[in-house]
């Protein structure tokens, strides 16, 4: 049952004898193939027939066919239907649009709508700002994608991004009780994005910008910020940053380690990448040396873009042009954002004592998280299946609602490191450990702290 997922759940209904107890045989069979049975449960039942349905976890889709093929071969057994438990969910979609208010009498309909609701408008109207205190846009925020780099898929165009952004959503409103709604466009250039972006800002409270492929994000990120009177946040740049920066916080704090004097290796130079590391930065780290998939990035290397131009003139002052696994003699930190497999056993081994190794690459990181455990005193992936789980959700939504409160603006780094301070003080230094670094994503404690900390900064910013 190694490394199956629910991901990969199957459904698959059955129809045999009665007489032979087929269930005995299908849970073994499920468990030769190498599935975890989650479900056996008997739908239909005569004297002489039973029906079945038996749901298991697999490692992936080729898995679950193989599950399907061993269970079809066994005696007297007839597979009626298998049923993809992930593909079932989303059906129709993740998302529906719910009125708050009751559309029940001719009175209902004269205040919701004609002739009432023209008073909201000319109210409006009259002053924008009533926008946040009387429509949707208080509480309302815009996931908005060109598709261009979507998880570990790459540039798969904006319908085929649709399912995750309706996933995003329903994270803001599950975990920050925030509205947002999927915008994926189709376009990927950067004027039609921003222009886009400015036209149908009236709607919305905050813009979170998602999947955009570096060097692109930078740019409609930093050109947003200045049209728009309402808060950008691109969650692949600010929201990883955020969740590694409390990750490092509690990390370090186990170790006894400053960060201002550990010497950090980060892998990636990407929109993760680069934000992780101004962040860091911004919190002390001075010793870093940062690698994209050419090699390590320094002064005067050929042929860098505006990024890692910036990375290359603000790290790495010793200007190491070795390989990862150089790098990584007597690194305290390794941060990986980059493929699978590319860090060795032998350059964990060679970091200083109580390293802590950061592989971020989903699903399948930069070393098997068993391996680098043999070396490394703190191992964290972006896998929920492995101990320290680096997932944004423990920022994005506390973030938004903290700023969709405040009526905030603009977003500061002042606040991207207070809501990492605050997650990382969600875990309690009774709890701290090798294996808990960063709180659950199911603490309910979570999202209120990042966002009383994110409001503050904001409610103080606004009275200045």
């Amino acid at each position: 049952m190694s490394n199956t997922s629910p991901g990969y759940a199957i459904t698959i209904r059955l129809e045999g004898p009665a007489s032979s107890s087929p269930t005995t045989s299908i849970t073994a069979a499920v468990a030769a193939a190498g599935g975890y049975m989650t479900a056996l449960d008997i739908v239909e039942s005569s004297h002489d027939r039973v029906v079945v349905d038996v749901t298991c976890d697999a490692r992936d889709a080729e898995h679950a066919e193989s599950i399907t093929e061993i269970i079809s071969a066994l005696p007297e057994i007839k597979v009626r239907k298998v049923s993809d438990r992930t593909f079932l969910l989303h059906l129709g979609g993740k998302l529906e649009v719910h009125s708050k208010v009751p559309l029940k009498t001719r009175d209902d309909l004269s205040r919701a709508y004609t002739p009432g609701v023209a008073r909201i408008c000319l109210a409006i109207a009259a002053d924008k700002s009533d926008a946040r205190r009387l429509t949707i846009k208080r509480n309302t925020v815009a996931v908005v994608t060109d598709g261009s780099a979507v998880l570990g898929l790459g540039n798969i165009g904006p319908e085929a991004a649709l399912p995750v952004m309706e996933g995003k959503a329903a994270l803001f409103k599950r975990f920050a009780d925030v509205d947002a709604w999927p915008v994926c466009l189709d376009t990927q250039d950067v004027d039609e994005i921003v222009r886009t972006v400015q036209l149908i800002a009236p709607v919305y409270g905050g813009i979170n910008l998602e999947d955009i492929s570096a060097p692109r994000c930078f740019e409609v990120e930093r050109r947003l910020k200045e049209l728009l009177d309402i808060p950008v946040f691109h969650d692949d740049q600010h929201g990883t940053a955020i969740v590694v920066l409390a990750a490092l916080i509690n990390g370090l704090r186990l170790v006894n380690k400053d960060l201002s004097k550990v010497k950090i290796v980060l892998n990636g130079a990407g929109a993760a990448g680069v934000a992780i590391l101004r962040l860091l930065m911004l919190s002390g780290a001075s010793n870093i040396i940062a690698f994209d998939s050419k090699g390590s990035i320094y002064d005067g290397r050929a042929n860098l873009d505006s990024a890692r131009q910036w990375l290359a003139e603000n790290t790495n002052q010793s200007k190491f042009s070795g390989d990862l696994t150089g790098a990584m003699k007597g690194a305290d930190i390794f941060i990986g954002v980059s493929a699978p497999n590319v860090l060795s056993e032998e350059a964990v081994e060679a970091m200083a004592k109580d390293g802590i190794v950061f592989a971020l690459s989903n699903p399948d990181p930069e070393i098997d998280p068993l391996i680098a455990r043999k070396h490394a005193r703190v191992v964290a992936t972006g896998r929920s299946d492995y101990p320290n789980q680096i997932n944004n959700v423990l920022a994005f939504p506390g973030i938004f609602r903290g700023l969709l409160d405040a009526g905030a603006s603009k977003i500061t780094d002042e606040m991207l490191v207070a809501a990492a301070e605050a997650i990382a003080a969600c875990v309690k230094p009774e709890q701290l450990n090798e294996s808990f670094i960063v709180p659950s994503v199911f603490d309910a404690a979570v999202a209120p702290a990042v966002a009383s900390a994110v409001r503050k900064i904001a409610e103080e910013g606004l009275k200045k």
